[in-house]
């Protein structure tokens, strides 16, 4: 395996690149196509796609009304700068999911908060 794509379904592809382009501190960049737009590392690694709802019928991307949105996905990520990612959370989220803590598993400080569409997103110190 080269690399892994995550695919998730969203209401509004723009919005929601340009949410992780802010909580990741990224220059914004346009989505390549309205129905499809891929958030990128500065080397041009693929971290996330984002995919409108309804769009070339692809079975687990009908509708957000099938299901509850991130329904057995937590979108967990490894950042460099998670004070300042940590900042960048506040101001673009109503309020985090969890507050900064230790994780005793990956002993490493994280915080996480839901995205446009509600899904659990976790940044973690890497």
């Amino acid at each position: 395996m080269n690399r892994l794509w995550t695919i998730v379904g969203v209401r509004d592809v723009a919005r929601s690149l340009a949410w992780y382009q802010q909580l990741f501190g990224q220059p914004f960049v346009p989505p390549d196509h309205g129905y499809f737009g891929q958030l990128r590392d500065s080397d041009g690694t693929v971290l996330l796609c984002l995919h409108a709802w309804g769009e070339h019928e692809h079975p687990s991307l009908i509708s957000p009304d099938s299901g509850p949105p991130g329904n057995g996905l937590l979108l967990f990520f490894r950042v460099d700068d998670l004070d300042a990612a940590l900042q960048r959370a506040r101001r673009i989220a109503e309020r985090l999911e969890e507050e900064p803590h230790l994780n005793p598993d990956t002993r490493t400080m994280e915080f996480s908060l839901r995205d446009p569409d509600g899904y659990y997103v976790t940044l973690s110190a890497s």
